[in-house]
């Protein structure tokens, strides 16, 4: 049990947080749409059940790929958030689905909704809720890229950036944009409805959050069956490349391979050194090597192994700093 709640500790805290903020807007909603029955908001209020289920399975999935490696399971256990990713999106698409139907069939049949200000009370809660988390996010996305800006920062550069960030990270900034900007439809909507008569456009709204949703089950589902198969990083790879290509004992890189696990990496690498050497004198070559990868930003284990020197150059990169060419991880041994 305490090594359950050491691994919580170490979860991805935006999820958590974001976890927490959509179930306590998703409760202020679905009392909303009990008193109003107004079919934006009972969109928003699957959206929020949705994104705070989706949520809590990324924290806890997030905790779990933390988990050190066993002897059964040698590469850990980080391609388990991306599992988990994949399970959660299904929550949303469900979701999504509901909300699509249920605006459609407004669309259709169009009522009148009561509760002007209550509906827009609590979309103008939840929408700052929401800004907010988006924001917390958004700070993460830039200190897992390495960028420590405030102001406007993380919510112009978190775009930017977000290939950088971390699954758990990126979904809950992916599905907090959307919840925003769901909230601000359904406000305008709300606001159509009441001032000009257009009650279609409380349906319209509730479509268009459906529709947006699906987008986020679309990018989430394809970002996340990457990871779950395992697929290299090509930027850090060919930074780590460069690392051991400059070390003075490497006289050619024969393999390697930077492979996301989760949220970490794992490398194996085969160099190329100088037979005359001794088992010792490799030895140190390689704790050398495995010193310098392991302090690499999310690198979490490394595999070094050594051959003779062919006098074949199979690494075609740059020995230059910063001029690293592009070469593939299938290089032939």
């Amino acid at each position: 049990m305490t090594d359950i709640f050491k691994l919580l500790k170490e979860g991805n805290k935006p999820s958590l947080l974001a976890g927490i903020v959509n179930t306590i807007i998703a409760i202020l909603k679905g009392i909303a749409f009990f008193l109003t029955g107004n079919v934006a908001m009972f969109a928003e209020t699957l959206h929020s059940l949705g994104d705070a289920a989706n949520q809590f399975f990324v924290f806890i999935g997030s905790a779990l790929s933390r988990k050190a490696p066993t002897p059964q399971f040698p590469n850990g256990f980080g391609r388990v958030v991306n599992l988990v990713c994949l399970g959660a999106v299904i929550i949303v698409a469900i979701m999504s689905y509901e909300a699509v139907k249920e605006g459609w069939h407004h669309v259709m049949n169009p009522t009148e909704s009561g509760g002007f200000i209550i509906n827009l009370s609590v979309l103008a809660i939840a929408i700052i809720l929401e800004a907010g988390v988006l924001y917390k996010a958004g700070k993460e996305i830039l200190h897992e890229a390495g960028i420590e800006k405030g102001g406007l920062a993380p919510l112009t550069l978190g775009f930017a950036n977000l290939k950088k960030a971390k699954p758990a990270t990126k979904l809950v900034f992916m599905e907090d944009f959307v919840a925003t900007a769901g909230g601000v439809l359904a406000f305008l909507a709300v606001l159509l409805a009441h001032f000009f008569g257009l009650l279609v456009a409380e349906g319209i709204a509730s479509i268009a959050i459906g529709l947006m949703m699906f987008y986020v089950v679309g990018r989430v589902f394809l970002e996340n069956a990457r990871g779950a198969i395992g697929e290299t990083d090509e930027e850090m790879l060919k930074h780590i490349a460069h690392i051991v290509a400059m070390d003075a004992d490497v006289k050619d890189i024969q393999h390697i391979e930077v492979i996301k696990e989760g949220e970490f990496l794992h490398v194996q690498v085969t160099a190329e050194v100088n037979p005359s050497h001794t088992l010792a004198y490799i030895d140190d070559v390689r704790d050398r090597l495995m010193k310098i990868i392991l302090n690499q930003k999310g690198v979490q284990d490394v595999m070094i192994s050594f051959d003779e020197d062919d006098g074949i150059r199979t690494w075609k990169g740059s020995n230059e700093p910063n001029k690293v060419e592009k070469f593939s991880s299938k290089l032939p041994k």
